[in-house]
């Protein structure tokens, strides 16, 4: 199967597509001025949008990584809207660290990796 790029410019790609497996790229939410939650919403909002186009759902993610600009601060804010977004019984492998961000507004940034039905 040949590898599929979506939404691409000079730097990367939002979605590539290879044998089954939809990864997308690191996502954040439009209103870095918001709170951890509304970027949060914001950001996996992205993400369902970006699945959707990809031929997939959040009901097939394999694998997340959240980036968090301080994970004590804003570790409790992000799971309470990733703990209602998430259909129980698909839990994702997940991974979440503190890292610096491109911009430093930014309070969280997603990267996903989901199978295709």
């Amino acid at each position: 199967m040949a590898i599929q790029r979506q939404l691409t410019n000079e730097r990367m790609s939002q979605i590539v597509t290879h044998n089954g497996t939809v990864y997308l790229a690191g996502q954040v939410g439009d209103d870095l001025n918001a709170g951890i939650e509304q970027q949060t919403r914001e950001t996996l909002a992205s993400i369902e949008k970006l699945l959707d186009q990809a031929g997939t759902d959040k009901r097939n993610l394999l694998s997340v990584t959240i980036y968090l600009k301080d994970i004590d601060a804003h570790f409790a804010g992000m799971n309470a809207v990733w703990d209602q977004w998430l259909p129980a019984g698909v839990a994702p492998a997940r991974a979440t660290v503190e890292a610096k961000l491109c911009e430093p507004e930014i309070l969280v940034e997603l990267s996903v990796v989901a199978a295709l039905p």
